[in-house]
């Protein structure tokens, strides 16, 4: 079943045409529970890995683990159900990979992720029995698998991120549309909330900060977002159709089982050149 995202609520660039310049789009996977094959797009099924190919590993060794522990695979996305996922070059699919263990850098709850990009028609012999690790740091942080329903979206960026003669605009909106307190902007304009590629971050925890990538300074892309929840709610309005009927809308949907230690982790990277280091943002 597709999943269908309700108009917004009001036609933000109409209301705020310095808006117009900022637009993005972001796909929506709205994963839920399911059983993907290797061939298809999911989060926490099979990966298309073929035979001869070493499985990554982490590495920083972890307490209780006598060897590298495989990574877990997270996301596979074929580029056929998200078009716009950046450097179709290095191939058709997009593999996302992460540790289930945190700490790995100077903060303690510092994850560590991969990528890996492959071509679909060079995989003719995929690896059967995919490596788990022996031991999971936080269970978590390990995806039930789900079958994907992508969704194009428009979004705009953060409230902080604006001008602030934007700001200033969308406050004195919000302020005459009765309820000051409400952040219309943020809960139904801005930024779509669950999984999804590209589009905005949602900067709900830390604020806005600059990221630069550490090769070329150019500015991160946000690649994916994984989240604990589908919606909450102070972003009702972005359920989809096929979700309303039965659901209780107060509450959130997290149909991953994924716990980030905050509410969602962004997986950025640098839209010039794929080789250089992502970065991941936890808010």
């Amino acid at each position: 079943m597709s999943r269908t995202t309700p108009p917004r609520p009001f036609d933000a660039e109409a209301l705020f045409p310095g808006l117009a310049p900022l637009r993005r789009t972001a796909t929506r996977l709205h994963p839920r529970p399911g059983s993907p094959t290797a061939r298809d797009s999911s989060v926490g099924g099979p990966m298309l890995w073929p035979t001869d190919e070493p499985w990554p590993v982490c590495p920083t060794p972890h307490k209780g683990a006598d060897r590298p522990l495989p990574l877990i695979g997270v996301a596979q996305l074929y580029r056929r159900d998200v078009p716009g996922l950046p450097h179709p070059e290095l191939g058709d699919v997009l593999q996302v990979f992460w540790c289930t263990f945190e700490g790995h850098t100077d903060g303690a709850y510092d994850m560590h992720a991969e990528l890996r990009r492959r071509h679909a028609d060079e995989v003719t012999e995929t690896l059967a029995e995919q490596p788990v690790p022996d031991v999971v740091g936080r269970a978590e942080l390990v995806p039930d698998p789900c079958v994907l329903h992508p969704e194009e979206v428009t979004e705009y960026p953060w409230f902080e991120e604006l001008s602030p003669d934007l700001q200033e605009r969308v406050e004195t909106w919000e302020e005459d549309e009765g309820d000051e307190d409400a952040e219309v902007y943020v809960s139904d304009l801005s930024t779509a909330p669950g999984w999804k590629t590209g589009g905005h971050i949602a900067w709900n925890l830390t604020g806005p900060t600059d990221l630069p990538c550490t090769e070329c300074g150019t500015e991160l892309f946000p690649l994916l977002t994984a989240t604990d929840r589908e919606w909450d709610s102070s972003t009702t309005s972005w359920i989809p159709y096929e979700d309303r009927d039965g659901s209780d809308l107060r509450y959130a949907y997290g149909p991953t089982g994924v716990r980030p230690w905050r509410s969602h982790v962004v997986v950025a990277t640098c839209p010039g050149d794929p080789r250089h280091p992502l970065r991941l943002i936890t808010q």
